[in-house]
């Protein structure tokens, strides 16, 4: 592993974790921050030193650096997991351009992994686009592999590859514990990607569409003691990048695309209900609106790959100041709650803020909205 050349293409969460571990594992490794022109030398001791990336920006230690050109060009394996904000259509225009800029140093018998989630056969774009950027043929003059890395940071225990050819040296490079990697064809490691997230949003939409018809308190309590109502948005929101990518694979109507459509339905159909629960609440204490603040309590990740937790916070606060002027979302979760003259509605978007929030409250005039299964209200 002693000086294998690295270089991860994104100062994403997700790109830091695998470059600070194979940092520490002893690899060369360069992490290239999109927004400056250089690539920075990512040490074991600045790896161990700062966990993630908020912690190595806040304190701006110094780093050697070199242009990112010069250090993609020396690559043996360059990691492609960038920070993606685009939404709809525009996504993959972000994607294309921003894997051009990554690629077109990289010279002969080099490696591109890349981290994202594709949809079936986005794998073979990347394949076009990278030998039309680079003129190397892939399999014979560059590798690539398709290695998703998940929300909240899990990696995948598959690394799929062009024709399943297997590389030593990748697996010892991404294997954290001991159990080693499996090498399959890139098409079979889209399949398993969309197996995994499929079953999870299949799973999460019979929660959501069942707890919708839960009407009546016994019910409802009844409900809430069982495990899912620890579910909350930000949970929800998990993959939703990923199922649309997946979605985006197809044209016309199948099973699957129902399956698709039906899990992004239903997440948008949680958000409608969601909203009705706060007006309910307004009007069961007859708050007026004008009097009324509405906080929004998740704490996201401002560095992570995907971007689509923050695009649905940006919406829900929107479609909320429809019905109330004072909408404020709130991504620290030691927040002062309490200088209000207005009462305050919380909606709590993630079991964290919700652990925080429990912890700190201390005042009556507080309503708190759990943006669970459920919606239930806490007064």
């Amino acid at each position: 592993m002693g000086g294998v050349k690295v270089v991860v293409y994104g100062l994403s969460t997700e790109g830091y974790t695998i470059a600070s571990q194979m940092a520490i594992n002893g690899a060369d490794v360069h992490i290239i921050d999109e927004s400056t022109p250089s690539a920075i030398s990512l040490k074991a001791e600045i790896a161990k030193t700062y966990p993630n990336v908020s912690s190595l920006k806040e304190d701006e230690p110094l780093l050697v650096m070199e242009p990112i050109d010069v250090a993609i060009s020396k690559a043996q394996y360059l990691f492609f997991s960038p920070r993606i904000r685009k939404t709809g259509q525009d996504t993959k225009t972000e994607i294309h351009s921003k894997f051009k800029d990554a690629v077109k140093s990289l010279k002969k018998n080099s490696s591109v992994i890349f981290t994202l989630p594709t949809g079936f056969g986005g794998n073979n774009e990347n394949i076009s686009l990278l030998e039309h950027v680079t003129g190397l043929e892939v399999g014979k003059h560059i590798s690539y592999f398709y290695y998703p890395l998940e929300d909240k940071n899990k990696q995948p225990d598959i690394i799929g590859s062009f024709n399943g050819k297997e590389d030593s040296k990748l697996s010892d490079l991404l294997t954290t514990d001991k159990k080693e990697k499996r090498f399959v064809a890139i098409s079979s490691s889209e399949h398993f990607h969309a197996i995994k997230i499929l079953s999870k949003f299949s799973s999460l939409c019979s929660v959501l569409e069942v707890c919708k018809y839960a009407q009546d308190e016994i019910t409802k309590n009844d409900l809430a003691s069982d495990d899912f109502q620890k579910i909350f948005l930000d949970d929800m929101v998990s993959g939703l990048f990923d199922i649309k990518s997946l979605g985006s694979s197809f044209e016309g109507t199948n099973t699957l695309m129902y399956l698709i459509n039906g899990s992004v339905k239903g997440i948008d159909g949680y958000i409608k209900r969601l909203i009705d629960e706060i007006r309910k609440t307004l009007k069961k204490n007859d708050l007026k609106a004008s009097r009324t603040k509405i906080v929004l309590s998740w704490t996201l990740d401002q560095h992570a790959m995907r971007g689509d937790k923050i695009e649905m916070l940006q919406n829900l606060t929107t479609r909320l100041r429809d019905y109330i002027g004072d909408v404020e979302a709130c991504e620290d979760p030691n927040f002062d709650l309490f200088h209000s003259d207005k009462t305050t509605i919380i909606v709590v978007c993630s079991k964290t803020d919700f652990e925080n929030i429990e912890k700190t409250k201390q005042d009556s005039n507080l309503i708190i909205v759990k943006a669970n299964p459920l919606c239930e209200t806490i007064q």
